[in-house]
């Protein structure tokens, strides 16, 4: 019809064409994203665990900056973020952090982020202005519900509780209100301290733990459990499965997909779509 089309010189029959084209191919990349988020726990709402590496000061900056670059992406999809846990650095940043985000496909769109994530800069931190490698890694996991069959003995859990931490003043919490459980079988440990209310807390490290155990159980399905729980284990190099440079040139690259993107700023302000479906399209590309 477009030859047909262009050999007549009926414009309108050509424009009518390119139009049916461009909605056609939105159509087929709708589809594309559609069966990239066909997993199991897909559908769910995530947890988020940023842990900084070695490094003191340099890490635990990083470590916030990866934590305000996922939640500026979580405003860009206009999900609710709710910070369940957070353990400030020293002097800066933050050693530790841990929140929920709760949306369509959250757990989905964020599941290929679990890794370690390298960051290279001139350090602010540096009176001699040197440049500067630091680690931080990323856990991502899917809240779950009722649904799903989760069993947890009460002979295997270590509960402790302890004051949660704050800015100071009159904020702090005077009582043990914050809990961390341990999860003896399998050495997974969660904390919440976002709640002044012990019991609320406790509930929701329970929610969590339940969250990781399924977690656990579906990476042994797709039997990629031991080198992902190696890459969760050591924060150095070599298990990074993305770098930020930012000095002495911008470039963001994920070292699975090699997909680059040379506005660094852009990408740690949240713009990391392209990382993302890249990196399903991988994965789901690896499991056929």
């Amino acid at each position: 019809m477009l030859e047909l089309a262009e050999a007549e010189g009926e414009t309108g029959i050509i424009d009518e064409i390119e139009s049916q084209l461009t909605a056609l191919q939105l159509e087929v990349n709708r589809l594309q994203l559609e069966s990239l988020l066909s997993g199991e726990a897909d559908n769910y709402d995530s947890f988020v665990e940023i842990n900084a590496g070695a490094g003191g000061t340099e890490a635990q900056d990083w470590a916030e900056m990866l934590a305000r670059m996922y939640s500026r992406w979580a405003d860009s999809k206009k999900y609710k973020i709710e910070v369940l846990d957070e353990s400030p650095g020293e002097e800066a940043g933050i050693k530790s952090i841990t929140f929920k985000i709760t949306g369509h496909r959250a757990y989905g769109w964020l599941k290929t982020e679990s890794g370690v994530h390298r960051l290279v800069r001139i350090s602010p931190f540096d009176a001699n202005s040197k440049r500067h490698t630091s680690f931080a890694s990323v856990w991502v996991y899917p809240v779950t519900d009722e649904s799903i069959p989760i069993e947890i003995e009460e002979k295997d859990l270590r509960i402790d509780t302890y004051r949660a931490s704050g800015a100071g003043g009159q904020h702090v919490n005077k009582t043990e209100s914050a809990i961390r459980i341990t999860h003896n079988p399998t050495g997974i440990v969660v904390q919440c301290q976002n709640d002044r209310s012990q019991h609320r807390n406790r509930a929701q490290a329970m929610a969590m733990l339940k969250a990781r155990l399924y977690e656990l159980e579906l990476r042994l399905r797709e039997e990629k459990l031991n080198s992902q729980m190696a890459t969760k284990s050591d924060i150095g190099w070599g298990h990074q499965i993305r770098s930020y440079v930012l000095q002495p040139y911008q470039m963001v690259k994920d070292s699975r997909t090699s997909v680059e993107r040379g506005n660094a700023h852009g990408v740690l302000d949240g713009d990391i779509d392209c990382f993302l479906e890249a990196a399903l399209a991988h994965r789901v590309g690896v499991a056929g």
